[in-house]
């Protein structure tokens, strides 16, 4: 299976733009940010079978950051775990596409997620499982810059790395904004190389934005072996959509029909990041 993994990205992007407004609500900025990551993921690096989303033996994906929702339900729809049809209805009385992911209520995820700082606990959780049970699937955990402000994510990257959970893969999805505003001005999580080195962490900084650059970041973080690995990577908030890029107003803001419509435009086909 070949893809046109640009013009998918750009379709995503749209994916997220529609659902947030016609939900009214949602957070387009961070889902933005992480598209050519989970792309890469999805379309990509990760083993995995839309028609057998309870397979034993799948690589598993959990999305810490929870609120970026609507990137992971346009990119499970668009890899095939359900009709894209569905994505209008996110945040809807009924719908299976709440404000955060239901494992319960959805195909392919593996982990409800809203709370932050938990997904890398879980991701630990799983990767000693495979361990006991003898498989070898891979644990990859997406995490918000904002979100390393929370305490047990550093209980966890202590865990990992003292366990040699080398089958774990974190990324950190690197924006520099969070709804309060710059990370660094609401409480500042830098160096983040250098403290995930000291916790025993191989550490790989990547252009988040890249998709070539992320594959190969995933490669090596599948080739190391004795310790986790994360992956910083570089992203901008709001990416794709000129007035929305950096700007912390759009962490959790729906557009409203001329915004939807001015964005669109950007991401026409054929249109450039």
């Amino acid at each position: 299976m070949t893809h046109d993994l640009p013009a998918l990205c750009r379709q995503i992007r749209r994916d997220i733009l529609s659902m947030t407004h016609a939900a009214g609500s949602g957070h387009p900025g961070g889902s933005l940010s992480a598209v050519e990551i989970l792309v890469s993921l999805y379309f990509g690096q990760m083993r995995l079978d839309p028609a057998r989303p309870d397979d034993p033996n799948r690589d598993r994906f959990l999305l810490s950051k929870g609120h970026a929702a609507p990137l992971l339900y346009s990119v499970l729809a668009r890899r095939g775990y359900f009709d894209p049809a569905l994505l209008p209805t996110l945040r809807q009385l009924g719908s299976p596409l709440q404000g955060h992911p239901h494992m319960a209520k959805l195909p392919g995820l593996d982990c409800s997620s809203g709370s932050l700082g938990q997904g890398l606990s879980i991701a630990n959780g799983l990767a000693l499982a495979a361990r006991r049970t003898g498989r070898t699937y891979r644990t990859y955990c997406l995490l918000g810059d904002g979100e390393l402000q929370e305490g047990q994510v550093w209980e966890a990257a202590m865990t990992a790395a003292h366990f040699a959970l080398d089958t774990v893969c974190a990324i950190v999805d690197d924006n520099g904004v969070q709804l309060d505003g710059p990370t660094c001005e609401v409480m500042n999580v830098a160096p983040l190389a250098d403290k995930f080195r000291a916790f025993g962490w191989q550490v790989l900084s990547v252009d988040g934005h890249s998709l070539d650059a992320l594959a190969e970041a995933f490669r090596q973080a599948a080739a190391t072996r004795g310790r986790p690995t994360v992956l910083l990577a570089r992203t901008v908030k709001g990416k794709g959509v000129s007035f929305m890029e950096g700007q912390p107003a759009w962490h959790g803001k729906a557009p409203n029909d001329q915004e939807l419509a001015a964005a669109l435009a950007e991401l026409a086909e054929g249109g450039t990041l």
